[in-house]
């Protein structure tokens, strides 16, 4: 079992810049892939970033490449995501997953954290 706890939302102006966090329990974080995901009011689920086990590999939404960046750091069980250029359309609940070993970048993720709002203001 795999509980995820995300933080660091907020109400941010268009331009500026936020980092999440997603702290894991366990002691076997470091054999999960990590996933970002984000939910606009009225829209599905849609992949943002994630990380392979080691760190050593990253995926990006196209939305995303260029002003996000995805990081992980295994001996804190935690897994960041650092948002800069923030725009209104990246408004949404923001929500960490994780996934034993292999990384993909759709919602097949066993474990899911409970979100966290990010808000950019125009």
């Amino acid at each position: 079992q795999v509980q995820l706890v995300e933080s660091g939302g907020g109400v941010v102006q268009a331009g500026g810049s936020l980092r999440l966090s997603c702290a894991a329990s366990g002691r076997t974080f470091s054999r999960y892939a990590m996933g970002w995901f984000r939910q606009a009011p009225g829209k599905e689920r849609e992949f943002v970033a994630a990380i392979s086990p080691s760190g050593s590999s990253t995926y990006y939404a196209d939305s995303a490449k260029g002003r996000f960046t995805i990081s992980r750091d295994n001996a804190k069980n935690t897994v960041y995501l650092q948002m800069s250029s923030l725009k209104p359309e990246d408004t949404a609940v923001y929500y960490c997953a994780a996934r034993a070993l292999v990384v993909v970048t759709t919602t097949l993720y066993n474990y899911w954290g409970q979100g966290t709002q990010v808000t950019v203001s125009s």
